[in-house]
């Protein structure tokens, strides 16, 4: 039976996909958020999903819904006060998710890195071969009736995974990250490893990630990468061209064919696999894996790219130094003989503090490097480190750049510039096509 439904945050990166998977079950749902315009909002606005703002009153009207309430909230919020103080029914996100899981043959994705993109290529081939379901963290959802798969992207940030208890896992790798909430890198495995014990029939890892050969858990365990003698789904014979990636896959020796993605850099090839191995795992169509894989367009904000004015702009959420080289690379691939630029929007001061030295040593791999002023958070609004101290650590230097004075950037206009961050780096390309754009209309 249909049940009603009431999202305070619902334009959150997991509340929204949630929200439009509940939706298309039949549910009746409705939700509230800040006003200002995020691209999350517009599946939830396409599928007619009302988005109020937050006001202590909604609560009132909508007393008689579940209320789901987002993980960014503390108790003071205006809308999770007025519901704890009337005694509603409220349900944290990840228990709403767990509700989920129950219902289907979950496959979670959980990864310092990759698990949005790995989550997004998973749930394009299954979606293809099987009734399935899917939770993505880049503010896409789709729920299917009875769905046979439900595929989840696992957040591991506050061990927000931990009350996920998926049928499989595949864990992209093991690093330290969110420095103000995790300790260090011990910290971050524990999460991991508790998250993995919960896993119910099997759990695919990277097998170079050292953490994850550490792993102990109960149910089996299958590596994927391209270590002869180590990895139980091994890659070999992979040819990088401008259109993609070619690569070969066996099981324990027993040959599963070769494969073709239409993305870029190493890091997908891993990805790729991850997925070819749940799929043989679960006994499903290799062929129709095959045929899918070839159709991804990849997910919102990983590789985004667009030619705007002749100028190529790619649009990625890397925010830590193990995405950026990654990003970097794929950009490599695909633009072998093209200037390469990068454009980098530090998030968190406390970030910053972790990995200033690793940021300028990944970020020198680019032919030119411009920052952007360090992306705060709610919890760190200021802080003791500026983007300056990163640029002064990079070979050659960096020049830093603000929303309003993004000239120097017109001078690569045969080059390809990598615009990332997780912050609202965003904007600043924006302003950046905007800029284009003028110039553009003078010329004519």
């Amino acid at each position: 039976m249909p049940k009603k439904y009431y999202f305070i945050g619902i334009k959150g990166t997991g509340m929204g996909p949630l929200a439009q998977i509940l939706h298309d079950q039949g549910n009746e749902v409705v939700g509230s958020d800040i006003d200002k315009f995020t691209y999350t909002q517009a599946p939830l606005e396409k599928a007619g999903i009302k988005i109020l703002s937050f006001d202590a009153k909604n609560i009132e009207k909508y007393k008689d819904y579940i209320f789901v309430r987002g993980n960014a909230f503390e108790d003071d919020q205006v809308e999770v006060r007025a519901a704890l103080d009337a005694v509603v029914k409220m349900i944290s996100y990840p228990d709403a998710v767990a509700e989920q899981i129950a219902q289907a043959t979950t496959i979670a994705v959980a990864g310092a890195h990759g698990k949005t993109s790995t989550t997004g290529m998973l749930a394009h081939v299954m979606k293809n071969v099987a009734r399935t379901s899917y939770l993505i963290g880049d503010g896409t959802g789709h729920g299917v009736k009875d769905s046979q798969f439900f595929v989840l992207e696992a957040d591991e940030y506050r061990r927000h995974f931990k009350p996920y208890h998926p049928d499989y896992a595949i864990l992209t790798n093991i690093d330290f990250d969110h420095p103000d909430y995790y300790k260090d890198l011990d910290d971050v495995f524990s999460a991991f490893e508790d998250f993995a014990k919960g896993v119910k029939k099997g759990i695919v890892a990277w097998g170079d990630d050292p953490s994850l050969q550490k792993l102990t858990v109960d149910v089996p365990l299958y590596y994927y990468g391209d270590v002869a003698g180590r990895d139980d789904f091994l890659i070999d014979q992979i040819d990088k061209e401008t259109d993609g990636s070619n690569f070969h896959v066996s099981f324990r020796g027993k040959d599963l064919g070769k494969f073709f993605i239409p993305i870029f850099g190493q890091h997908n090839i891993f990805n790729a696999t991850a997925v070819i191995a749940v799929a043989y795992l679960e006994g499903l169509d290799l062929d129709g894996i095959r045929e899918h894989l070839k159709t991804y367009p990849g997910v919102k904000r990983r590789f985004s790219e667009k030619v705007v004015d002749g100028v190529t702009i790619i649009d990625d959420y890397a925010h830590h130094p193990t995405e950026i080289q990654a990003t970097l690379d794929a950009a490599r691939q695909e633009h072998p003989d093209k200037e390469i630029v990068a454009v980098f929007q530090p998030h968190t001061f406390t970030r910053v503090i972790a990995y200033k030295d690793e940021f300028a040593k990944v970020l020198s791999k680019a032919d030119k490097v411009y920052l952007t002023p360090i992306f705060g958070s709610a919890r760190e609004a200021t802080g003791t480190v500026t983007a300056e101290d990163i640029a002064k650590e990079i070979p050659g230097g960096a020049t830093i750049i603000t929303e309003d004075n993004l000239s120097p950037l017109l001078n690569h206009e045969n080059g390809v510039l990598v615009f990332m961050g997780a912050g609202d780096i965003e904007k600043y390309e924006f302003a950046f096509e905007k800029l284009l754009g003028q110039i553009q209309s003078d010329r004519s």
